[in-house]
């Protein structure tokens, strides 16, 4: 069963065509994340699926309910934190958090109950009955995903959660959207960290000039660039350039370095004689290695070469 459809989405601004006949499917009860540089069009899409933007063409279903004839059903059922902290400044965490609850017809008790509860969850007690404009930005942004949480809502989505958030609060954030998918939230998650991804996603659609070009588990997405990666660090730094050229015609296409690393990486078809074969060559030219091994290519590496480009911060 799918939690969200989407089928032929267009969506234009003037003569900019921000989504291009986007068509995906999130299963209920899981995480699905959407990778895109910036521009790619992730935001334009979570707005229609959010009822803030109408498509142009094609249609969107969100929890059995049609966005644009049924806007007001599908808001009952959906959490939404966009990019940027939306609190009230003027009130305090608790406040805002209460008031979240109330708009929800939850009552003063239980309102506060779900206040408390998300306060702690977040690391926020502490500035609990603090303004929020006096918060910093990454707790504002805990605050503001605080309030997308507190109803439990049946689809969630979070657009760039963790914008600002350092590693601690990022992997607290990871645990409790974990929490509220066990409890049977289904999650649609736009990021452009790629760990984040990788971590948290069961499924992952990769959007470029509006588009979805990819979409599959990370293992799926994985074996759709193919290959073993090589990759090895020369000892000296003055030796990176020679040891490009011994070795270079053993990689399939030309292999990335990375000069602050003294690193040499990229995709083999024969790994095991190609690896033997650059350990032969180096040592012929007495260039020495600090380490070598074989892996599977990373989802940085996967996103780089179905998007051709790079991530940008």
């Amino acid at each position: 069963m799918n939690a969200i459809t989407t089928t032929d989405v267009n969506k234009s601004f003037g003569e900019v065509r921000a989504l291009k006949d986007v068509s995906l499917s999130v299963p209920a009860g899981r995480i699905y994340a959407l990778l895109g540089p910036n521009g790619a069009g992730k935001t334009t899409l979570i707005k229609t699926m959010t009822t803030l933007l109408k498509p142009d063409s094609g249609k969107v279903d969100v929890g059995g309910y049609d966005v644009v004839a049924e806007p007001t059903r599908v808001r009952e059922i959906i959490g939404l934190a966009g990019q940027y902290a939306a609190v009230d400044e003027n009130l305090t965490g608790r406040e805002n958090l209460e008031m979240v609850g109330r708009l929800y017809h939850f009552g003063r008790g239980r309102s506060r109950e779900l206040a408390q509860a998300f306060l702690e969850r977040l690391d926020l007690t502490g500035a609990a009955d603090r303004r929020s404009k006096t918060y910093s930005g990454g707790m504002r942004r805990r605050l503001d995903l605080g309030a997308s949480f507190i109803t439990s809502p049946r689809i969630l989505f979070l657009d760039e959660p963790t914008t600002g958030l350092d590693p601690y609060a990022r992997a607290e954030l990871w645990r409790v959207i974990r929490e509220l998918v066990q409890q049977g939230t289904t999650l649609l998650l736009t990021t452009q960290n790629l760990e984040e991804a990788e971590e948290l996603a069961d499924r992952i659609a990769i959007i470029d000039e509006g588009e979805i070009i990819a979409e599959g588990t990370v293992a799926e997405l994985k074996d759709r660039v193919g290959g073993t990666v090589l990759e090895f660090r020369v000892s000296d730094s003055d030796d990176l350039e020679s040891a490009a050229a011994v070795t270079g015609d053993l990689f399939s296409g030309t292999p990335a370095v990375d000069a602050g690393l003294q690193r040499i990486s990229g995709s083999v078809e024969n790994s095991t004689s190609a690896l033997i074969e650059v350990v032969r060559r180096l040592d012929r030219e007495e260039i020495a290695i600090a380490d070598i091994r074989l892996r599977r290519p990373s989802l940085n590496e996967v996103f780089l070469t179905l998007t051709h480009r790079k991530v940008e911060a």
